[in-house]
């Protein structure tokens, strides 16, 4: 295995973030979980066996709250000495509608968690990747296939994870000089607590509703892990990862 990264994950209390902050731990990395609560965090620090413990440190934060991430990535760096890397993953599907029925308070809160929680991560992240020794590192942002395609009645969501595709080229471009790399990944039915409802019917853009295939999200840790360990002459600006056969290179 390379040597033990630094690695920030958020929303690390379940779904795709646990998966993702398991992977890391199993392969012998250190890592910050993130998240709003404390028991979930907790619950995944257990999961991953008593001799990972001592590389873990748990920190409730709301990633909406620029301050309470500048004091995550400061527990980080206390705690494992530098940030080699940040998986954010925070995010919502935030509510349903087209862009005449969602309200103003609704498609800011979807901005808010979707966009400007991952642009503050990746701020602290940059800085301290940045102004250590040696200097660089990896922001990986989750986006979702939802950056290419959306389905029915997602405006918000899928708004702000195209978002996600500029912010994510931008942190790589201006990363040069710094060995600062950006990877956006683009999931699509990971089965998780949030994509439970898919398998049983996703309404398609026909209207019709049909279940749709799910893949183990141990997977996306797996990809996750790999990204991470990429020496930083290496790039990979974007990468998806897919339930096979599932309706989204040509929804509808």
């Amino acid at each position: 295995m390379t040597s033990s990264k630094s690695v920030v994950v958020t929303g690390a209390g379940s779904g795709i973030g646990r998966a993702v902050s398991l992977a890391l731990l199993a392969r012998g990395h250190r890592v910050a979980l993130a998240g709003r609560r404390t028991d979930r965090l907790e619950e995944t620090v257990g999961m991953a066996g008593p001799d990972a413990r001592d590389r873990t440190v748990v920190v409730t934060a709301d990633v909406t709250d620029p301050r309470q991430v500048e004091s995550l990535f400061d527990a980080a760096v206390a705690a494992h000495g530098r940030v080699d890397a940040v998986f954010s993953n925070a995010g919502s599907w935030g509510s349903p509608g087209s862009v005449d029925e969602i309200s103003a308070e609704q498609w800011r809160e979807a901005v808010d968690l979707n966009v400007n929680g991952t642009f503050y991560c990746a701020a602290e992240a940059v800085r301290r990747m940045k102004s250590q020794t040696p200097q660089g590192g990896r922001v990986i942002n989750n986006a979702s296939i939802s950056a290419h395609v959306p389905r029915p009645r997602s405006v918000a969501y899928t708004t702000t994870k195209h978002a996600i595709t500029g912010l994510t080229k931008s942190i790589e471009l201006d990363g040069r000089g710094y060995g600062v790399r950006a990877t956006q990944i683009d999931i699509g039915n990971a089965a998780t607590e949030m994509t439970s409802g898919i398998s049983k019917g996703a309404v398609q853009a026909d209207g019709s509703k049909r279940a749709e295939p799910t893949f183990d999200a141990a997977h996306v840790g797996e990809l996750v892990a790999y990204v991470v360990e990429l020496p930083l002459d290496v790039t990979m600006p974007w990468v998806t990862i897919a339930a096979a056969e599932m309706p989204w290179i040509a929804r509808g």
